[in-house]
């Protein structure tokens, strides 16, 4: 039976499922309509989107919320990226940044996993870069093309296939904790 990865983002949907396939975990990806909370922090959106995606489906799930965080903009978009990124996209945000020396960035993500009737249960990842100057690149999503890890090798995550972002992404650190915790489980 595959584990529900309750999102309709697709692009999400494909990175979790090459980092499932490493752990031998089978995900399947559900389009689930709920209520999602405003909050300041990723933490409380995913553990109460978890919850809400698990009642409405009856079944185990987990769900994964993301926000990129600007030391020079106190934070922001943080957990409003989404928003912000279909309001005014990676341009905008240049725009934003334009004449700031100051281009720290991280961008942080929070796994819930919820069962029916349990409390749900966050794990986050962390990835510490800056913001370009210019947008590069064509694979990835949001504001990917103008993000570089500290510990990549200088391009951006929009510069890199799938498997070679998942090495440096928040997304894939969350993850991997996430079916880490998840396997073992299942093998006690």
């Amino acid at each position: 039976m595959a584990l529900i990865f309750a999102t309709s983002n697709r692009h999400k949907f494909e990175e979790a499922k090459a980092i499932a396939a490493e752990h031998g975990v089978k995900i399947e990806m559900r389009d689930v309509l709920c209520d999602e909370i405003q909050a300041d922090d990723l933490e409380d959106i995913a553990g109460f989107s978890a919850k809400e995606a698990c009642r409405i489906l009856g079944k185990p799930c987990f769900v994964e919320d993301a926000g990129l965080f600007v030391r020079a903009l106190r934070g922001f978009p943080g957990p409003y990226s989404n928003y912000v990124f279909r309001t005014i996209g990676n341009e905008g945000l240049l725009k934003l940044m334009a004449g700031i020396k100051d281009r720290d960035a991280e961008f942080r993500s929070a796994v819930s996993y919820c069962e029916p009737k349990s409390k749900p249960i966050v794990f986050s990842g962390r990835s510490s870069g800056i913001i370009t100057t210019e947008a590069r690149g064509h694979h990835g999503f949001g504001f990917d093309p103008v993000f570089v890890s500290k510990r990549g090798d200088g391009r951006t995550f929009a510069e890199m296939l799938t498997a070679e972002k998942s090495k440096y992404s928040h997304r894939a650190m969350a993850i991997r904790k996430f079916l880490k915790w998840y396997v073992q489980r299942k093998t006690v």
